[in-house]
């Protein structure tokens, strides 16, 4: 299934030993990295870097943007919050909230047509939920679902 055996054939090559003794921190994790992009599929390859330290987090990380809003998505053992800052207090007036199984629509803030889907840690029960607002922050309080549910299916030769 993988090419280990190409990949780490010591006894093929005698100098290979030496090179890896002779390696720099710097040039082991290089190796390695060459090692598993030469093994493990692209789309495998993010799952790799989400260990990497602050100084060498990989480029699609550091491409990740934060939400416009700012919103603060956390969940409890019995409720997911999501915590949104607000500027100004008209905006309570205009907005529109929403909520799927799984995510947190805000409509309407800071621009009429503005359209923001948050995405929940946790799936959430369809009633339940409840906004607050208070010094300066808009907390929405959602009912985690833990009916998940689901069937069995039958597996049939043909």
């Amino acid at each position: 299934m993988f090419p280990w055996n190409s990949l780490f054939s010591f006894k093929n090559n005698p100098n290979q030993k030496d090179f890896m003794k002779n390696m720099q921190q710097s040039d082991v994790q290089s190796f390695i990295e060459k090692v598993f992009s030469q093994v493990i599929p692209d789309n495998m390859q993010g799952m790799m870097n989400q260990h990497d330290s602050g100084s060498q987090k990989s480029q699609k990380e550091n491409v990740r943007t934060e939400h416009p809003l700012h919103a603060d998505v956390f969940e409890t053992h019995l409720y997911v919050f999501v915590r949104i800052p607000i500027e100004d207090e008209s905006w309570l007036k205009k907005m529109k909230l929403y909520h799927t199984s799984n995510q947190s629509i805000i409509e309407g803030i800071p621009e009429k047509s503005d359209r923001h889907v948050i995405t929940l840690p946790a799936l959430v029960k369809k009633k339940g939920a409840s906004a607050q607002y208070k010094e300066s922050t808009l907390e929405i309080r959602l009912q985690k679902s833990f009916n998940t549910q689901y069937s069995e299916i039958d597996v049939s030769e043909i």
